[in-house]
């Protein structure tokens, strides 16, 4: 027997949980969540919003730094890090409330505990608190318990000396000295980060190229940036361990051949890998594939009938918007509604590091790949009046698009930015790559001037061989 029915139990509050139930609620369901922890899930609790939160303390100390360049006199900027740790919390705090208000609103009904599928259509939820363990029904049941970060042999996380990002949002003080292993977006975001704030930042890579990922032109501008800012960038290097100092105060990573850094403090940032534990997959006969992924069709139904994964513990980009993408496919297909998978390759990015990094569609090293002939436009932000009047220069905007029988650019592939503000400046790019936008398209369009916007527009026009200011 069921203590509960609904037409829809989701397991786990993060994005595409949370997106999936108001979704769901708005179509007149009746939806149930489960959660753990905190509704929010790793993006608001640990990832996206306090990071990004972070990031802006340190820009904030970077224009404090160098407001003498505009004429303000300030004192040298001092960190009080409690204060910034504080701010970060009650940002999270108001947002989670926010939700948490949005979900009773729309009437969804929020278990506190574990959930593990028990049967066809039967979730048993164990309550956080040790209660005794309820059945809760429906008819389709969609998995959404996010992930978690991975970890690497030699560093065992502590808190203290060696952590990830779960830990790095709550250290009671900033260290003088840090390693990151790790080059990609999350490992960049906090070398940025706490580089920005004074600490002694070394970055540790595996891979040829840190942001292995973006076009090779934008990752140049980043490492460009870092070096000049006193960050350390090793890549093609691996990690071989560390050695603890006596009394606690810090340690002394081994990487490379030979080589060794002293650091107070070591942040793995290596990726994240599904939270699938306890989920009762097996018994459930939801596959999974050999990196733990759980494995879904393009309708994010899985191998069981009537149960659906999205968000980060299928293999799709780990971003909270997939994840809100994915959690609203899986109710329309529950709802009937046939809808059209979804096409990632179009995925926006975006990168908060000091300069930012936004992107979507093809580098022009994949279109190659993909067996386009292509041609590029690069223009810099060195040459754009909102950027000096900012004072952020540093950075470009590279569009990749079809080369046409006369050498012009016909449709858009792709379009990679790093600089000031480009993930607030990526949304025309994202629709245009998206829509299948030509270089003509966007030419024929009037962009706002004096904006930093105004260089996808410029690049756009190069490529019809009649540029402006290129």
């Amino acid at each position: 027997m069921s203590d509960a029915t609904h037409d829809v139990i989701v397991i786990g509050g993060g994005p595409g949980g949370y997106a999936a139930a108001l979704r769901g609620a708005g179509a007149g369901l009746d939806v149930a969540v489960v959660e753990n922890n905190k509704v929010g899930g790793t993006c608001l609790h640990v990832g996206c919003i306090p990071a990004k939160e972070l990031l802006e303390a340190a820009s904030v100390y970077r224009t404090v730094a160098a407001a003498a360049d505009f004429g303000i006199t300030a004192s040298v900027p001092g960190i009080d890090w409690s204060t910034v740790l504080g701010r970060k919390q009650r940002v999270i705090d108001q947002l989670t409330a926010g939700l948490s208000g949005l979900l009773g609103h729309r009437k969804v009904t929020v278990y506190s505990g574990s959930g593990t599928l028990s049967g066809p259509g039967t979730v048993e939820v164990s309550p956080a608190g040790g209660e005794t363990p309820m059945a809760v029904t429906a008819p389709s049941v969609i998995l959404a318990t996010g992930s978690t970060p991975r970890t690497i042999g030699g560093f065992e996380v502590d808190g203290r000396v060696v952590v990830t990002s779960d830990e790095l949002f709550f250290l009671d003080r900033l260290p003088t000295s840090a390693a990151v292993i790790g080059g990609g977006a999350i490992g960049c975001e906090f070398a940025s980060m706490m580089g920005d704030l004074g600490v002694d930042v070394t970055v540790l890579e595996a891979l040829p190229s840190i942001l292995a990922g973006c076009d090779a032109d934008v990752a140049k501008v980043v490492r460009r940036s870092f070096r000049k800012r006193g960050i350390a960038v090793h890549t093609g290097v691996t990690v071989h361990g560390h050695e603890p100092q006596a009394g606690g105060a810090g340690t002394v990573v081994s990487f490379g051949e030979g080589k060794q850094v002293e650091v107070d403090l070591v942040v793995v940032a290596v990726g994240r890998r599904p939270r699938t534990e306890g989920l009762g997959l097996d018994a459930a006969g939801v596959a999974v594939d050999s990196r733990g992924f759980i494995e879904v069709d393009a309708r994010c139904r899985t191998t069981a009938p009537g149960v659906w994964a999205v968000g980060d513990v299928v293999d799709t980009p780990q971003l909270a918007h997939t994840a809100f993408a994915e959690g609203m496919l899986a109710i329309s297909d529950i709802c009937g509604e046939d809808p059209d998978p979804l096409d990632y390759h179009g995925t926006p990015w975006c990168i908060y590091s000091h300069p930012e990094v936004a992107f979507a569609g093809h580098t022009e090293q994949s279109a190659v790949d993909a067996g386009f002939e292509v041609v590029t436009s690069t223009h810099r932000f060195m040459g754009n009046g909102r950027a000096q009047i900012l004072g952020e220069t540093d950075g470009l905007v590279k569009v990749i698009a079809e080369k046409l029988s006369d050498g012009t650019g016909g449709r858009i592939l792709g379009v990679h930015m790093a600089g000031p503000w480009v993930t607030e400046q990526l949304g025309q790019a994202y629709l245009a790559v998206n829509w299948e936008a030509t270089a003509a398209d966007i030419a024929g369009l009037i962009q706002p001037h004096p904006t930093m916007s105004e260089l996808f527009g410029e690049a756009a026009l190069s490529l019809t061989g009649r540029s402006l200011h290129g």
